[in-house]
């Protein structure tokens, strides 16, 4: 079975909308399963839960068929997304543009000049799609 993960803020921003929608068709798509995430960073204490995230994302889209929410804790978001794309053996990253400059902002302080998707690619075994707001 595959599975896509999509990073999300809470609440839903525009922009992660515009990913979240994305990653539903792409999900439809390859008759994949779907885990809609978000980080909540320990340095900011919000508490979000899994029930909120999911209410949330269902106010905007309705009900996702084969849809699993999940709320991580950490420190990193970019680095809490690597590590929940990697425990679950995803297939497919759905990330905003926002999100992969912030990962190629960490990337660049590891290494030189990253492509993001290349990485996740090589390091992870994932297909990277970055969604640009429009």
């Amino acid at each position: 079975m595959s599975l896509v993960v999509v990073p999300v803020r809470y609440p839903l921003s525009k922009h992660s909308k515009a990913t979240l929608k994305k990653a539903v068709r792409i999900a439809e798509e390859r008759d994949a399963d779907l885990t809609v995430m978000h980080v909540d960073l320990f340095q900011e204490n919000r508490n979000v839960s899994r029930a909120e995230l999911k209410r949330n994302v269902e106010s905007e889209l309705g009900r996702l068929d084969r849809a699993r929410y999940v709320v991580r804790r950490g420190f990193l978001v970019e680095e809490t997304i690597m590590e929940e794309v990697a425990a679950e053996d995803a297939d497919v990253v759905v990330i905003g543009s926002k999100q992969a400059g912030r990962w190629r902002k960490m990337l660049n302080s590891l290494f030189e000049s990253p492509d993001v998707g290349e990485y996740l690619e090589k390091q992870l075994d994932v297909s990277v799609i970055t969604v640009s707001p429009n």
